[in-house]
């Protein structure tokens, strides 16, 4: 996976423009705008992404790319890599297979990739406002939170770090925005750990 900010508007072009205000830095956080690429993902993790429903997406399409040597193309879980990788390896090579042929017979692409896995890699482009991104990092950096999304949210939370610390300085999961968690009996109890682990240790 590779996650990569291409671009952003900074606060202090915002916080420029209007010398005299006496608006905090975060009340700006719905007016900036955060560009990712993110490559080497499962399709199933995108499609948990797209929920995101206030962020704009441009998605590598299946339709038009077919996709090669599939077995170098997917995303295997680590339970999966030490709990079932043969048979793992099996149904993705059975796959690749299956989508060959059909291309073979002339079954168009968009067609062909219905055999598909999720496991199978996408790179996208993710566009968010700051107030969007801070509520995607409560979510997704929560130890319940799928880990490839947790993985693509924590390199995120890296580079706007780099480029907006002070903004982005107290970001993390709801546990450590809200100091205390919100899934009620769902929760880890690990509100400790995940302070001291995104820099928010008392």
């Amino acid at each position: 996976m590779k996650v990569e900010l291409l671009a952003y508007i900074s606060s202090r072009r915002l916080l420029a423009a209007l010398p005299a205000s006496e608006i905090p830095e975060s009340a700006f956080l719905g007016h900036l705008s955060f560009t990712f690429a993110v490559e080497g993902i499962s399709r199933a993790c995108s499609h948990q992404l797209v929920r995101h429903r206030v962020a704009s997406f441009s998605q590598q399409s299946q339709r038009y790319i077919q996709v090669k040597r599939l077995s170098e193309k997917v995303v295997t879980p680590p339970t999966i890599a030490e709990k079932g990788s043969g048979e793992f390896s099996s149904f993705v090579e059975a796959a690749s297979n299956v989508y060959s042929k059909l291309i073979d017979y002339g079954v168009p692409r968009e067609d062909a990739r219905f055999v598909l896995p999720n496991a199978t890699e996408t790179s996208l482009l993710m566009t968010m406002d700051g107030r969007s991104l801070m509520h995607f990092f409560g979510l997704r950096l929560c130890n319940r939170a799928q880990w490839e999304m947790r993985g693509m949210a924590e390199g995120m939370l890296r580079q706007v770090r780099l480029a907006e610390p002070e903004l982005f300085g107290a970001a993390g999961p709801y546990c450590v925005q809200l100091d205390k968690c919100p899934e009620g009996r769902f929760n880890c109890g690990k509100v400790i750990e995940m302070k001291a682990r995104y820099g928010q240790a008392e």
